[in-house]
């Protein structure tokens, strides 16, 4: 038995250690090609502010100033200005696509011109590689003046795709090494004890925190541990509102970034995950945060 327990202990270090180097080596080489991306990202945002210049200039305005370009999510930008404008649809889509097609990484991308207001889209266009792909509509009707954001998202590509491709060629192996190794020495994760119950039952929805998944008319709608955490915030409080602060404090603190879209976006997963109980769903609280509203 003990010579037994000995084998199993030395495989097991073989196995961390194993996977400890393949670990290091893909962060190597995601390092190795870092510094290329940060460039080539310091440069989009130069030519993004590039546009909002020669925007203004097209509106007559060669005084007020461009603000700071915003980075609000991973390949998603914010051009702001400091005074009203106006511009035709048709000068905006050629100045974005002259110059950005001087930026590498930008291959597809969605222009949305957003009112300051309300966050409204007043216009909008897609630009594709393959320029049959683009989708460009209104040209030739000009825009009144009033205060305008442009929001750029692009589709990950370049160097990025590059990198990726590095990291994905050498997951296979490693998650087969990792599986093996947390199999033999690392039972799955459990939630704290101090939450207490892991099944709640929200009108006909049945939500097994622990496993990870949603019971709806007798149909298993797996969630992510994203999204289970969120969810069993809610859970504990239902018909609450629990404000928008808190939510990104318990989910994204411990994890360092805090991104401003991560909430929405898996409050929205949430929704469509809930949509097959009409009684039971997150409903936006303006101003403070969101609610888990269940009907009786």
């Amino acid at each position: 038995m003990f010579e037994s327990q000995k084998l199993l202990e030395g495989k097991g270090k073989y196995l961390y250690g194993l996977m400890l180097l393949l670990v290091i080596s893909v962060i190597c080489v995601a390092f190795s090609m870092e510094g290329s991306d940060d460039f080539d990202i310091a440069r989009r945002e130069v030519l993004l502010r590039r546009i909002g210049h020669e925007l203004l200039l097209q509106s007559g305005d060669s005084t007020s100033r461009v603000l700071p370009v915003k980075k609000i999510a991973e390949n998603e930008y914010l051009i702001r200005f400091e005074n009203e404008l106006t511009f035709q649809p048709g000068s905006l889509v050629n100045t974005t696509r002259r110059l950005l097609a001087k930026d590498p990484l930008a291959r597809d991308y969605v222009v949305n011109v957003l009112n300051c207001s309300n966050s409204s889209v007043a216009y909008a266009y897609a630009v594709s590689k393959n320029t049959k792909d683009d989708i460009v509509a209104c040209i030739g009707r000009k825009q009144p003046s009033a205060c305008y954001m442009i929001n750029i998202k692009f589709k990950p590509a370049g160097m990025n795709t590059a990198k990726n491709g590095y990291l994905l060629g050498s997951l296979p192996f490693l998650a087969f090494v990792g599986f093996i190794f947390l199999r033999a020495v690392k039972p799955r994760r459990a939630l704290p004890k101090s939450q207490g119950t892991k099944i709640f039952t929200l009108g006909s929805v049945l939500f097994d925190a622990q496993e990870r998944h949603l019971i709806i008319n007798e149909k298993t709608i797996d969630l992510t541990g994203t999204e289970t955490r969120l969810l069993l915030i809610f859970a504990l409080s239902p018909n609450e509102t629990v404000e928008r602060s808190r939510l990104q404090k318990e989910i994204w603190e411990d994890e360092g970034v805090i991104v401003g879209r991560s909430l929405d976006m898996f409050i929205s997963k949430l929704r469509k995950k809930l949509e097959l109980d009409p009684n039971t769903k997150i409903v936006v609280v303006r101003g403070k945060g969101y609610k888990l509203e269940i009907n009786a």
